[in-house]
């Protein structure tokens, strides 16, 4: 085993390899605060470009530049969290008291960042960068720990998968709600402001609640293999670069992020100017989740036959086939549907095995580092999920200023829908075929064995 931090092997805190069975109230408890996450997330994906430019009034390009930076700061600011979160020592873990110290400072900040005071346009641009910041930082704050759970609960790869595939099945079902309801809760609210602060104050109130059913019902178990000292952030970042399968993944999620990310905050654009019918804006949001539920279902059985790698790449294979299959008729409801089915369908294998993969590579760091940093290498997850997102929210933004977009117009210059067809029709092409390049590159699976039982044999010698 290679090793290079210190670690007091005078008492072990560790344990063999911790399979014993998760129970369904316990999955679906977890499962419960990502049902909670991706209500919120989902509706800052599909709608908050859209509320800025069409309803707060800021332009395009200011949006884009607003999401950026904060992400990009976000995104630093979420290794310090993961540091914070591996330092945590507590009778109930060192992840789950985040949930609930966390819940209620994340539900009040998504009230606010769905609310746009009349302020002038300078305060307007102002309110938006600080309200979603601050949302950003919590969401890291909460997300973080939450993610770690995933390898702390269980060192077990096949009830790893399991919980995550009941965590994206709930969260995908939290997406689909609020892709279904949120335009129609809104304007049965009054539309316009009213309508976006008040149903986006319901839900604010109601997430709380749900990371308190996970708090509840959850139980951290796995501990290191050895007791080690608090790990400095700048010997724990080390170790994190040290971990190249890691890397892969990161890199992999940040254009899985980009992605979705762009094809989400397009729906609603794409539906109303190339489509020519808003309502249909609610039938992409759904056709860009729902099929996710089916294909995380039948990865199951895959993933037993060729691996959770392989399975990635068939899925990346149907995305695609779905981003070329647009190309037939662009401005053809239809097909667009069933090219945004197929897309989504293909990012099944990646939803119900990202937390998985992290966690493998928590037992990959821990072997050959010698620090378990479950809090930084899932800090990971949201520094992808972050600067794939803000720079997919960026690029939306410049490229609709750029096409000379302008917010709350029945018609569209020629310029502003090029933009809006190559941002929907064309990125996704090149991006998931950069999600294959990294993914080729991801081996731990056929190691992962024997890493595991180096690792069960040096807790045994500790023990000693």
């Amino acid at each position: 085993m290679s090793s290079t931090a210190t670690l007091d092997h005078a008492e072990s805190a560790g344990n063999p390899v911790q399979s014993e069975k998760l129970s369904l109230k316990e999955r679906l408890g977890y499962a419960v605060g990502d049902l909670s996450t991706n209500i919120i997330f989902t509706a800052i994906s599909t709608f908050l470009t859209f509320f800025y430019t069409d309803i707060a009034g800021i332009s395009a390009g200011i949006v884009g530049t607003i999401f950026l930076i904060t992400r990009i700061v976000d995104g630093v600011l979420d290794i310090g969290i993961g540091a914070l979160v591996d330092r945590t020592k507590s009778k109930h873990g060192k992840a789950r008291p985040w949930i609930k110290w966390m819940a209620v400072p994340f539900g009040l900040s998504v009230m606010l960042l769905f609310t746009a005071p009349d302020l002038g346009p300078t305060g307007a641009i102002i309110y938006a960068s600080v309200t979603y910041f601050i949302c950003m930082l919590i969401y890291s704050c909460i997300n973080i720990p939450y993610s770690a759970m995933n390898s702390l609960m269980t060192q077990d790869p096949y009830q790893r998968t399991l919980l995550n595939i009941t965590r994206m099945v709930l969260a995908l079902t939290g997406g689909v709600a609020i892709s279904m309801f949120a335009m129609p809760m809104v304007n049965g609210f009054g539309g316009g402001k009213m309508g976006w602060a008040t149903t986006f104050g319901i839900i604010g109130a109601v997430s709380p609640f749900l990371y308190a059913i996970t708090y509840k019902t959850t139980k951290e178990r796995v501990k290191p293999v050895v007791v080690q000292k608090d790990i400095p952030l700048r010997v724990g970042a080390k170790s994190l670069m040290r971990n190249k399968y890691w890397m892969i993944v990161l890199g992999f999620s940040i254009f899985l992020f980009l992605n979705t990310g762009i094809s989400s905050a397009l729906n609603i654009y794409y539906a109303q100017y190339i489509l020519h019918n808003p309502g249909l804006v609610a039938a992409l949001g759904i056709g860009s989740i729902l099929p996710i539920i089916a294909g995380i279902l039948l990865c199951a059985p895959l993933m037993k036959r060729i691996g959770k790698r392989n399975t990635i790449l068939v899925g990346c294979a149907v995305t695609l086939a779905g981003s070329l299959l647009i190309l037939v008729d662009p401005s053809n409801f239809e097909i667009v549907l069933i090219s945004t089915i197929l897309k989504t369908l293909g990012v099944a294998p990646a939803v119900a095995t990202g937390s998985a993969l992290l966690s493998d590579t928590v037992e990959y760091g821990e072997w050959k580092t010698g620090a378990r940093t479950e809090g930084l290498i899932f800090s990971g997850a949201s520094l992808a999920s972050k600067i794939g997102s803000g720079f997919s929210g960026a690029i939306v933004g410049w490229a609709l200023a750029i096409g000379g977009y302008q917010g709350g117009l029945e018609m569209q210059s020629d310029s502003a829908i090029t933009a809006i067809k190559v941002l929907f029709i064309g990125f996704p092409i090149v991006l998931v075929l950069l999600q294959i390049v990294f993914m080729l590159f991801y081996t731990l699976e056929k190691k992962l064995p024997s890493i595991m039982e180096e690792l069960q044999s040096l807790s045994g010698k500790a023990k000693q």
